[in-house]
Parts: C-alpha cells; sequence; structure tokens
C-alpha cells in the first residue's frame, strides 16, 4: 500500500512539474510582444525597438541576480516551498505588468518584467533537477525532461500566436490594456497552480529542504558542471538568437507578419524535436543527442551562411505560396537541433553531484542570463557585417556544446563526496 501511495505521489508531482514547465516558456515568450507594445508609444522607430526589447532584457537579467539566491532557497527549504514562492512570484509579477497599463508608466512595466524574471528562474531551478531525480536520473530522467520541454515548447508556441491575434497586423494606437486578457489567464493559471501545489504533498527527492547537510566542496569543483554552466550560457542565446535575427532577416524581404510567422516554425520545430526526444530518451544518452543535434546545427548555420540569398525556396504561408531564401529554411530546422539541447545538458552536467543537486541548479539558472548577452553579440557583429554573417557568433557557442559533449561533460571528481 504504501509502495503505491508513493508512486501516486510521484506521479502528481511529476504532472505538477510539467505544467510548471510549460508556465516558464509562457511567461519568458510574453516579455517580447508585450514590450513591443510599450515600445510602439516611442516615436522614434530605433528608440522604440531598443525600449521594446528592455522587457526581455529585464527577464533575463533576473537570473543573473536569482540564480544562485533560488539554489540556496531550494537547498534549505525544499522543492515544494521553492516552487510555491515562484507562482507567487509570477503572480505578482504579472499583476505589476497589468498595473503598468492603469497607470500608464513604462518604467512600472519593466519592475513586472523582472519580477516575472524572478518567478521563472525559480521556477527552472525547481523543475530540471526535481525531473531528473524522479526519473530515476540518466535516461529515463532525460525523458523526463524532454517531456517537460515538449510542453514548454508548445507554450511558448502559443503564447506569440494568442497575443498576435489579439494585436493584429499592427502596434500603431495598441496599448498595453489591450493584451489584459493574456494577463488575466496567465494571473488565473498562477493561481489555480498555487492551489493545486499548496494542497498536494510532493515527493522530496534527495536532500532538498534538509538544513543539516554539510558541503564539504564547492559545486565548482566538479568540472563538469563547471563546463557545463558555459554551455548553457551559450545554449539559451543560441536560442533566443536564430529566431530573433530570423525575423529582423526576411522581414525587409517579406514584411514582418509574414517573417514573424516564419520564425514561428522554429519554435514549432523544437516542439516536434522535444516530442521525439521524449519518445527516445529512454534508450538513447544526453551525450549521445547533443553530439547529434550540435553537429547538425553547425552545418546547417554554416550552409546558411555560405548560401545567403543565392538560392530561393518556395514555402507555404498565410493561404499563400512565396519565395523566401533557401537559408531562412535551413535556419528554422535549427529548431530540431536545439529542442534538445537544454534537457540534455542540464542532466550531463548536473549528474552525479548528489547533495550538491540544489546548489549547482541556482548557479545553472544565473547563466541563462546568456539569452541577453549571445544575441547582443551576435547583433553587433551583423550589424558590422550584415544579419547571417552574424549567425557566427551562434555557430562558435554550438562549436563550444559540442566539445562539451564529447569531452567536458565527463565527472573526473567521482571522489567527492555526494552524499
Amino acid at each position: 500500500m504504501e509502495t503505491k501511495q508513493n508512486k501516486s505521489l510521484t506521479i502528481i508531482t511529476i504532472i505538477a512539474m510539467m505544467f510548471l514547465y510549460a508556465m516558464i516558456s509562457f511567461i519568458t515568450n510574453l516579455a517580447a510582444p508585450v514590450g513591443k507594445i510599450w515600445g510602439a508609444s516611442f516615436d522614434d522607430p530605433a528608440t522604440a525597438e531598443r525600449m521594446g526589447m528592455l522587457g526581455n532584457l529585464f527577464n533575463f537579467l533576473a537570473y543573473l541576480i536569482m540564480g544562485i539566491p533560488a539554489g540556496n532557497f531550494l537547498a534549505k527549504y525544499g522543492y515544494k516551498k521553492t516552487a510555491l514562492t515562484a507562482i507567487f512570484l509570477g503572480f505578482i509579477g504579472i499583476s505589476i505588468q497589468w498595473l503598468s497599463g492603469v497607470v500608464d508608466n513604462f518604467y512600472v512595466y519593466l519592475c513586472g518584467a523582472l519580477v516575472c524574471g524572478f518567478c521563472v528562474c525559480m521556477l527552472n531551478t525547481v523543475t530540471n533537477p526535481m525531473l531528473n531525480l524522479l526519473g530515476g536520473g540518466g535516461n529515463r530522467g532525460n525523458q523526463l525532461n524532454m517531456i517537460g520541454g515538449t510542453l514548454n515548447s508548445l507554450s511558448g508556441a502559443l503564447t506569440p500566436m494568442l497575443v498576435g491575434a489579439i494585436i493584429g497586423e499592427s502596434l500603431a494606437g495598441k496599448e498595453i490594456d489591450d493584451v489584459n486578457v493574456v494577463l488575466y489567464i496567465a494571473m488565473a493559471v498562477f493561481a489555480l497552480l498555487y492551489f493545486i501545489i499548496r494542497i498536494t504533498p510532493f515527493a522530496e527527492p534527495g536532500n532538498a529542504g534538509q538544513k543539516d547537510i554539510t558541503y564539504e566542496r564547492s559545486p565548482w569543483a566538479f568540472r563538469h558542471l563547471t563546463l557545463g554552466v558555459v554551455a548553457i550560457f551559450f545554449y539559451v542565446g543560441i536560442e533566443v538568437g536564430i529566431p530573433a535575427a530570423l525575423i529582423s532577416y526576411l522581414s525587409p524581404k517579406v514584411g514582418f507578419a509574414i517573417a514573424g510567422f516564419i520564425a514561428g516554425r522554429y519554435w514549432i520545430l523544437m516542439l516536434v524535436g522535444r516530442f521525439i526526444g521524449s519518445a527516445v530518451g529512454g534508450k538513447v544518452s544526453s551525450r549521445t543527442m547533443v553530439i547529434c543535434t550540435a553537429s547538425l546545427a553547425i552545418v546547417l548555420m554554416t550552409c546558411a551562411i555560405l548560401i545567403g540569398d543565392s538560392v530561393m525556396a518556395k514555402t507555404f504561408v498565410q493561404g499563400q505560396v512565396i519565395d523566401v531564401p533557401l537559408a531562412s529554411t535551413l535556419l528554422v530546422l535549427c529548431g530540431l537541433c536545439t529542442s534538445v539541447m537544454w534537457g540534455s545538458i542540464f542532466n550531463m552536467a548536473t549528474e552525479g553531484l548528489g547533495k550538491y543537486t540544489a546548489k549547482a541548479s541556482g548557479i545553472f539558472m544565473m547563466m541563462v542570463f546568456g539569452g541577453g548577452v549571445v544575441p547582443q553579440v551576435q547583433s553587433i557583429v551583423a550589424g558590422h557585417t550584415n544579419i547571417l554573417t552574424g549567425y557566427i557568433v551562434l555557430i562558435i557557442g554550438v562549436a563550444y556544446i559540442l566539445f562539451y559533449a564529447i569531452w567536458g561533460s565527463k565527472n573526473v571528481n567521482k571522489d567527492i563526496k555526494i552524499d
């Protein structure tokens, strides 16, 4: 009977983690379109573009600030209390964004975006290691993270579609109040999840929540974790940089609306890739997945740069067949490659850490700030050359991830006591 009860608790906990995984993407992908509405209120186009992306920057800045504190919080108070705190912050952050429309103040919106960033940072700190631990680590843990990643991608694809359907073709004359329905949905989901998780007994894995843990060493003493932290810094920048630059590349050629729709296919392919990853995750190791997908991503982006605008391809979009550069299709296909990298890198970096897992998770989350840094470096390179050449920055990042999977992910510090 006790075994069945424990199994039921584990299943309930896994389901809760899956929903939190989806909310991470929902909140993250909400920052850019809502920020664009605020940006449209500035007259100068360059200023509008820069200010419109500030919400996204503040969202990622939160990881740099909150990453390590989130890991320490998790180690001290456990997964359930950390999840509840994160959900509470998410509700507050969305409420502040709603309030920014009431008082018509851009800086209030930025505060809301920062608080939402704290939320998703803590949620990431909880969901990734917990699913890995609940799955028993290894391939099974990776498989659960792939399933969670599938829901994450689905939520990420639906969020801009929902906001876009509400906003319409043009941002002209739009205000934050026009997307209040999206904010209400987010607040309602957070409130519901808080209630469900609050009354549900959690299966706390490992040493989480134990206050008497003794750490003989620093998590940084594990080489595979240290190198994995750098890998995740590059990965998040790559994931964000590919579709963002793609929109800039296609907009002058086919218009903003169609460019956004084509770039959206990148997220759809991430969904497909994560679905495939979850199906094979129990049989294929994280290391093998990353080696294969990183190699393919390097080939796709290199070919896109070399081909440029010289080769055109037909694509069906919004009820019509149009010609687009083949390079854009190659970049969209990268979604299949990046789809499995997050969970796989995380699993490789935290494998065999034992009681250090919670603290390591916080360090990991801090480096998600790469999502704000790498695309910025990419845009600087593109500004001095062209948009496609800017993808060289991302190729360098993928090359490092490939190096990590082949060599850097090996645990050479098995002499450190982890229990």
